[in-house]
């Protein structure tokens, strides 16, 4: 029963606000197609053994943004990022689920973005959208160098639910829509009230979450 709890609607990224990954366009953003193809043929074995998942998330996105990334100063990285999401993230972002995201707006329901995608180019891209809060994956840097590794757990399965429990408490005090597309957005879809699983119902293909 919605009763008068408040009512949040919580959205996945790549894959359901998006049509594709972003993660490696952006890769390719920051390098250039020829530098990203050297970059990925480097580390052939760890991205055919992801894609096998024989691999974990964390371990292949480290190993990417440590062959890509390390040594970059964290001022660096977020003029390339605000770049890469103003000029190119739009073209990824799905029309039919940005409205359903207006949608929510609308509804005067608090929204919520969740993904394991990179906050450092999600949160200059989500300032013109009405999204209330980004829990997103963090990069370390130390001495204002990017060091390659995440800062914390990369925000997946059932890392979702803990940082939504730590920003708004018990969740059974709210009523929840949830959208998500992949393995991934689980536990996210276990929690809510109203669960949307590849609501938008795009096909699958290879994604570093």
């Amino acid at each position: 029963m919605m009763g008068d709890k408040p009512k949040i609607a919580i959205f996945d990224f790549d894959g359901t606000l998006t049509t594709q990954d972003s993660f490696v366009p952006f890769l390719c953003w920051t390098h250039g197609w020829r530098r990203l193809v050297i970059g990925l043929m480097r580390h052939s074995s760890a991205v055919l053994s992801y894609g096998m998942k024989r691999c974990s998330n964390q371990t292949i996105k480290e190993i990417l943004l440590t062959e890509f990334y390390k040594g970059w100063s964290i001022e660096r990285l977020k003029t390339a990022a605000a770049d890469y999401a103003h000029h190119y993230l739009p073209k990824l972002v799905d029309p039919d689920a940005l409205e359903r995201l207006h949608w929510h707006q609308r509804q005067g329901h608090q929204i919520i973005l969740v993904s394991a995608t990179l906050e450092i180019y999600l949160q200059p891209w989500m300032k013109t959208l009405p999204i209330d809060h980004l829990l997103a994956t963090r990069l370390e840097h130390q001495g204002g160098s990017v060091t390659g590794k995440l800062s914390g757990e990369n925000c997946y399965g059932p890392e979702k639910v803990k940082r939504l429990e730590r920003l708004l408490g018990d969740l059974q005090q709210y009523y929840i829509y949830a959208y998500g597309d992949g393995q991934g957005d689980r536990e996210l879809l276990e929690a809510a009230n109203e669960p949307y699983y590849r609501f938008f119902n795009r096909g699958r293909y290879l994604m570093i979450r």
